[in-house]
């Protein structure tokens, strides 16, 4: 589900486009198990509309998604939506698929030369998958996030549920999702990590 807020208040600079940020995610940015407006990116939405910060937000996130369909989708999203920033939070599924990750992380490398192509700035959400994968397949997975950004030079954000992924009465059923509570940890923490350097790169420009 796509869908996007236009946040901002005020009188906005003629020489200075606002920001927009698309964010391509998989079941943790979409609100998995939840009400759309429960989900972290809406509550993010919610915490910069409060503060009037000039921000506007594109939810291209979908449950299920791989970094396989992620890079079929974003051609046209670029297009459709022309942000300024992605924030690509893929990979998870690739991993508790078994995907190769070598095709993983090829992936994530194209969908950032996509957007940089694009003259977008570009950051790339760190994941993590449990450790029930196994050592060599776990170390890989993790390493591949890290290698991806050096070697683009772009943003890692960390993990997101970092503080929320040990907490049990922080995820739903499956041990995989964080649940409605989770959600606005989430978010504070999104918001202290995004915020800065959304605006920052912006005004770099």
């Amino acid at each position: 589900m796509v869908f996007s807020d236009h946040l901002y208040a005020g009188t906005q600079n003629e020489n200075t486009q606002k920001p927009k940020l698309l964010i391509l995610g998989d079941s943790l940015s979409a609100a998995y198990g939840l009400k759309q407006q429960e989900g972290w990116v809406s509550l993010l939405q919610n915490i910069w509309k409060d503060e009037s910060v000039q921000i506007d937000v594109v939810n291209a996130a979908i449950s299920g998604e791989t970094t396989d369909g992620g890079l079929a989708r974003l051609p046209r999203l670029l297009e459709q939506h022309q942000p300024s920033h992605l924030l690509i939070e893929l990979g998870g599924n690739d991993g508790l698929q078994g995907h190769p990750v070598s095709k993983m992380r090829t992936n994530l490398a194209r969908m950032v030369d996509l957007a940089k192509q694009a003259n977008i700035n570009v950051l790339l959400q760190d994941m993590e998958i449990p450790t029930n994968y196994g050592r060599k397949y776990t170390s890989m997975f993790a390493d591949s996030f890290e290698a991806v950004a050096e070697e683009h030079q772009i943003t890692l954000i960390p993990f997101f549920l970092q503080n929320v992924a040990t907490e049990e009465n922080m995820m739903q059923r499956d041990g995989i999702h964080p649940n409605k509570d989770a959600q606005p940890v989430i978010a504070a923490f999104m918001n202290e990590q995004l915020k800065p350097i959304i605006l920052r790169t912006n005004t770099a420009e």
